[in-house]
């Protein structure tokens, strides 16, 4: 056994030794600094940020390195590099009202009050391949205007005026930390909202979706989608005031959804809401459309028995690293189990046939 054991270990090592071979590939080709992941691929490092709970884009990019590419990889060590870190307290609500916006878009209001921005976006291009980038030649540089840098009002402000749109009470309730304390089900709404802003891409994407083709009733306006950089502040105990500690790049949806009204709400429509670290539009879209279905209880509304509207279906699979733990320990040695399971095939074969047990 302890040969085995030994076996195992030189076995491990020299996987890891050949990982790193695999990860710095042709070394002819210059290496790939965390730097140009950072800069060059952006979108990435957002999303590893916004999945892996941590605002950190120099660790993600590392991350990213490390992990060869596969982001959920990425994300799993950013996790885990998570727990390691002291909690100092906790931040006062960020006001995206006061966001310094760089992408602002809404499809329901054409001349937007504080104007419509497109911002860095791949919403208008061809979808055909560049080969000019395989040149590896000098970016153009494009003409920019500043970043909208005063406050801007969210466009459901104008709805809220006409009474047209649900009221949504402030809350000095300090909401559950889904970071600290597992998920349990029913879910308040801060905690849906918790689990879905870190949950897979993918998953929440493929909710979404569903929900716009009928498996929910579920119809959507993006009232608005915001990018940009809010401070975060903090109230220092020995200061008695807040201060503002650093800025974070966000992406926030809001959606406008029709409502038919119940016995105690007139018709009227209500929200759908997104926040995720970085530019991550798509995932911040897609959640907006699942936090809207999941509402359907407290809306008053009848369940279709969409899988989107489940809340224990949504909130228990859309984590990729619980999903990824699950699935993949299965590559792992189940020689004892599967000797079992074995043999037990082998007694149903034989007296299946007639032979009858076998001392």
């Amino acid at each position: 056994m302890y040969v085995a054991v030994k076996g195992g270990e030189r076995a491990i090592d020299n996987a890891h030794a050949w990982l790193g071979e695999a990860r710095r590939g042709d070394r002819d080709v210059p290496e790939l600094t965390v730097d140009q992941i950072r800069e060059q691929m952006a979108l990435a490092v957002n999303r590893v940020m916004a999945e892996g709970s941590l605002y950190d884009p120099d660790l993600a990019a590392l991350a990213i390195k490390q992990a060869r590419g596969d982001l959920i990889e990425a994300i799993f060590l950013v996790r885990a590099y998570r727990t390691t870190l002291p909690r100092f307290g906790g931040t006062a609500p960020v006001e995206t009202d006061r966001m310094a916006v760089i992408r602002r878009i809404s499809a329901t209001f054409k001349d937007a009050p504080g104007g419509q921005v497109l911002g860095p976006t791949f919403d208008y291009t061809h979808r055909m391949l560049d080969f000019t980038l395989a040149a590896e030649g000098e970016a153009p540089v494009a003409p920019r205007t500043d970043a909208m840098a005063a406050e801007v009002p969210h466009i459901t402000g104008f709805l809220n005026r006409e009474g047209l749109i649900e009221q949504e009470a402030p809350s000095d309730a300090v909401p559950p930390d889904l970071t600290r304390e597992p998920l349990e089900l029913p879910a308040e709404r801060a905690l849906r909202l918790q689990a879905l802003a870190r949950g897979d891409e993918g998953f929440i994407l493929g909710m979404a979706y569903s929900t716009q083709r009928g498996y929910a009733r579920n119809h959507a306006f993006v009232g608005e989608l915001r990018i940009g950089t809010v401070a975060v502040e903090m109230e220092v105990p020995e200061l008695g005031f807040v201060i503002e500690i650093g800025e974070v790049e966000l992406t926030e949806c809001e959606t406008v959804n029709q409502f038919r009204g119940s016995k105690t709400e007139p018709p009227q429509f209500t929200r759908g809401y997104g926040l995720v670290f970085g530019q991550t539009e798509r995932k911040a879209i897609s959640m907006a459309l699942v936090d809207r279905a999941l509402r359907w209880e407290e809306l008053g509304e009848d369940n279709s028995g969409a899988p989107a509207q489940d809340a224990e279906f949504v909130l228990y699979h859309s984590d990729n690293i619980q999903a990824t733990g699950f699935l993949e320990h299965i590559k792992l040695p189940h020689y004892v189990d599967f000797q079992a399971e074995l043999e037990l095939v082998r007694r149903l074969r034989r007296e299946a046939d007639g032979g009858g047990e076998v001392a």
